[in-house]
């Protein structure tokens, strides 16, 4: 007789190996063969709803490991939010306009020798490519166990969608918010288009750092000393700045006399060179204003103005040279004393003479035509400028000078400020900037340090710049009058959303000015007639910041209740404080005068286990295709689950080695449970005063660890319910109550008490452990 017949041994048929790469797949298709989205929203069609609204991401390339985090974190909340008994329904969407895409079109139709494609030609394959990767994400995101309307969503490509948005910029006109002017803008010399504030990223770079002369006019031997890192920007030098609380020194150098903050003479001295310096006299800053001086190079003269809020006694030479059109310091001062907006700069960033000035008082001739761009840390105007310079020996003192400098997000080069005309948004227009902090106090920001960083954003933002000169965007339904004058009036551009909403947005692209006006001109308009339309396109963040009218506002089975437009919760990156976070709430408020969401929350950047951010150059990538095809996409998840996602997570093949791990314990302890529940049912439940003291203990921490998982849950902190579970599972199940019990559950009699009583707890441990890690380990 062999003595294990004897024994209750457990019995299950729950594999001991997970083999997560193949029957996911399979698990995959049941949730589509149910039907399964669909059966859950009819299952709570009448309960209360929650609304996650997803922020769109870019539908141009594969999901990497960052946008799968978020992809998951979300549906960690919604599927807590349903198993909470809610209606909490999942609209995905895509970003399909903007600068990534057409730069990547565009620059494989040059690699192919398509260099003279039309606007229409580029437009289809923009869209083309949008929706190829949409396609591609799509299967990608549901492969990860994301659950949503895959069959519905929504596109900002969609002509539907642009509609909205045109309705949604047509408020914002008749507001009064909208205005055409001529001031610097972030702009990018290989993308050939102004950026965004989100569209830029700041980058370690190293600027040619200069102490120029500007003679004093009518005092021969004598100059201020300028300091600038951009020497190409001297060509449109029009004044200098100085503070007037610092103290000036003149001195003696030589034949010549020098004037410079006295705070910084010896530092400026010794990078000079200058062995003895005498000071000639002291200057207070209020008394600089009376002095003129003579441009290095060009045959203008200029004034000094006090610019006590940017010029610091920090580093330079106590003055900093003015270029109205090339910096919003500078734009403000030249502003606030009349002078020209100049921008000698054309739109592949080389250096041209304007109409702002007589041609005679611009750079010399020999200087046109050299670009900005900079390669390998310099660039042909620099060169040129500083070839002028010492020429003219007038360059006191050049070195490098490194530090942190914006760049396109694109084509990753220094991108330059350009004054140029566009559209902007007045941010201060009837108390805006003010009514959108308010509601920024109104929102719970999770985790609390977000509120502080919006709110810095939206305090130091300038007038938002909205409009691109970029091809692949919803355009902006503006025309031009004979004398240039521009056109903008809020009921055409809702007529050019009705016609957008007919035949979508390559309409505008497609017809004539001519056609286009005679299809959106209002019936009783007595203004100036169009002779031409606007080639500018919209801001993309224009176009996703418009969702929570285009999307939540528009369908029914995610429109807030009481208002339409307004979700409870966004959850993207960091990085959206400046992108989506920031368009979604001004276009919210300057449209509805409340910000589009209730809770906002957070999640940081992915980056390798010593803390760098990922990059194929470093060759620290992981992309989550590599762990589902090792290990499966449920480690992903775990991974995500442990992990504080406030913070910049980190990942490395030994910490999915140790999701891994956890995993495999976690499946041993089911599996134990299954195996000791074989052939259980609800009969042999024991009342609870009639069960041994261990097992009303074990009840106890039960409810205990209840109340810890859904308070974690509720506070979005999934880190602290997969601690929770696996503790309870690792010290309370395997190392106490299992070893304590399974001599009773082996070899007591099936019907004995003691036995009932510990299958009942089993029972109930089980059933809390498969509800509490349901919307983590969704396979």
């Amino acid at each position: 007789m062999e003595y294990k017949n004897t024994l209750n041994l457990p019995h299950t048929n729950f594999a001991m190996k997970a083999d997560l790469v193949v029957r996911e797949p399979a698990r995959l298709q049941q949730w589509e063969a149910a039907n399964l989205y669909a059966s859950i929203r009819a299952a709570r069609k009448d309960a209360e709803r929650f609304v996650l609204h997803d922020g769109p991401p870019f539908a141009n390339g594969d999901v990497h490991i960052g946008t799968a985090l978020n992809k998951i974190l979300k549906d960690i909340i919604i599927k807590y939010q349903t198993l909470q008994g809610k209606n909490a329904p999942y609209i995905p969407g895509w970003d399909c306009h903007g600068l990534p895409i057409e730069f990547k079109v565009t620059t494989e139709m040059r690699k192919a020798g398509d260099t003279s494609a039309d606007a229409a030609t580029i437009r289809k394959a923009c869209e083309a490519s949008a929706r190829k990767y949409v396609a591609l994400q799509r299967a990608q995101f549901m492969r990860l166990g994301v659950l949503g309307d895959w069959e519905h969503p929504y596109l900002t490509l969609n002509k539907e969608y642009e509609a909205d948005e045109l309705r949604l910029f047509a408020d914002i006109v008749e507001k009064g918010f909208v205005y055409r002017g001529k001031k610097p803008v972030y702009w990018s010399i290989p993308a050939r288009t102004a950026l965004a504030e989100a569209e830029v990223e700041y980058a370690d770079h190293v600027s040619q750092s200069v102490f120029v002369k500007f003679p004093v006019v009518g005092q021969p031997g004598v100059s201020v000393v300028i300091w600038t890192t951009t020497p190409w920007t001297l060509p449109a030098n029009l004044a200098v700045a100085y503070n007037s609380t610092f103290a000036y020194s003149q001195v003696r150098v030589g034949d010549e006399q020098f004037i410079v903050s006295a705070a910084l003479l010896p530092a400026v001295a010794a990078k000079c060179g200058w062995e003895s310096y005498p000071v000639v006299r002291q200057l207070e800053g209020a008394s600089l204003q009376s002095l003129e001086y003579q441009h290095p190079f060009c045959a203008r003269t200029g004034r000094l103005f006090p610019g006590d809020q940017f010029v610091t006694n920090d580093t330079g030479t106590g003055f900093v040279h003015i270029a109205p059109g090339h910096g919003l310091d500078d734009y403000h001062l030249g502003r606030q004393h009349g002078l020209p907006i100049y921008s000698p700069v054309n739109d592949d960033g080389a250096f041209v003479h304007t109409s702002d000035l007589p041609i005679e008082e611009q750079m010399p001739g020999h200087m046109l035509g050299k670009s900005t761009l900079e390669k390998h840390g310099n660039s042909e105007a620099n060169a040129v400028v500083l070839h002028e310079l010492r020429a003219r020996h007038v360059l006191l003192h050049q070195e490098n000078y490194a530090h942190s400098y914006p760049h396109c997000w694109r084509s990753k080069t220094p991108i330059i400020f350009r004054a140029m005309d566009q559209w902007f948004i007045q941010i201060d227009h009837r108390g805006f900037r003010q009514q959108a902090l308010a509601e920024i106090d109104r929102v719970r920001w999770i985790p609390d340090w977000g509120v502080n960083r919006i709110k810095g954003a939206v305090q130091s933002r300038p007038d938002w710049c909205i409009s691109r000169q970029r091809t692949w965007g919803v355009p902006i339904p503006a025309f031009y009058a004979a004398d240039g004058e521009a056109i903008l009036d809020a009921q055409i551009v809702r007529n050019v959303a009705d016609l957008i909403e007919q035949h979508g947005s390559h309409v505008w692209f497609e017809k004539s000015a001519s056609d286009l006006w005679a299809a959106v001109r209002p019936g009783d308009w007595r203004g100036a007639e169009a002779l031409t339309k606007s080639q500018d396109t919209l801001d993309v963040w224009i176009d996703s910041g418009s969702s929570s009218r285009a999307v939540i506002a528009r369908r029914p089975e995610i429109a807030g209740r009481p208002r339409p437009f307004q979700a409870d919760m966004y959850l993207e990156g960091s990085d959206q404080h400046r992108g989506w976070f920031q368009s979604s709430l001004l276009e919210s408020c300057g449209t509805r005068k409340r910000a589009p969401y209730n809770h906002l929350v957070t999640n940081g950047f992915v980056v390798d286990a010593e803390g760098r951010k990922m990059s194929k150059s470093l060759g620290n990538t992981i992309a989550p295709e590599e762990i589902i095809r090792d290990y499966g996409a449920e480690i992903i998840r775990i991974w995500i689950a442990s992990l504080d996602y406030t913070e910049d997570p980190r990942i490395s093949k030994e910490i999915i080695a140790t999701a891994v791990d956890g995993y495999r314990k976690l499946r041993n302890t089911v599996r134990y449970l299954l195996g000791a529940l074989a052939g259980y049912s609800a009969a042999e439940e024991v009342p609870y005063g009639d069960m041994p003291g261990l097992e009303r203990y074990m009840l106890h921490r039960l409810v205990e660890l209840d109340g810890e998982v859904r308070d974690a849950y509720a506070r979005f902190d999934f880190k602290a319910v997969w601690r929770a579970v696996m503790e309870f599972c690792a010290a309370d199940l395997s190392a106490f109550y299992l070893d304590i019990r399974k001599d009773s559950l082996y070899c007591d009699r099936p019907d004995s008490a003691k036995r009932r009583a510990a299958r009942a707890v089993m029972a109930h441990c089980f059933d809390r452990i498969a509800i509490w890690l349901a919307p983590i380990c969704v396979f």
